[in-house]
């Protein structure tokens, strides 16, 4: 036995549908916002590494000229910059000022 479906319940359908497409946009929305920020953490995560890469094979170079220099060779008073001058950077404080 079929039983007509009244106006009432249809309208409670059709609103319900509304809703739940309102819904379905939003969660659309919000799902390409959240792929974004995903794409811009994972460039920045990218950019990151990078950049640790770099500095670790900075140190690895640093490391690698420590270990070259002689150790027979006498440590300098700590106010040279002959240690220094050795890695290729001068010590700003035993500049000459009037150099400037």
């Amino acid at each position: 036995m079929n039983t007509p479906v009244s106006p009432i319940s249809l309208d409670h359908v059709a609103d319900r549908m509304e809703r739940m497409l309102l819904r379905y946009q939003e969660l659309q929305k919000t799902n390409s916002l959240l792929q974004q920020q995903l794409q811009e953490i994972s460039q920045e995560r990218d950019s990151l590494k990078s950049r640790l890469a770099a500095a670790r094979s900075r140190v690895d170079v640093l490391l690698t000229r420590l270990q070259s220099v002689d150790p027979a060779q006498p440590l300098q008073s700590a106010g040279s910059s002959a240690p220094l001058a050795a890695w290729g950077l001068h010590n700003s404080v035993n500049d000459d000022p009037a150099k400037d």
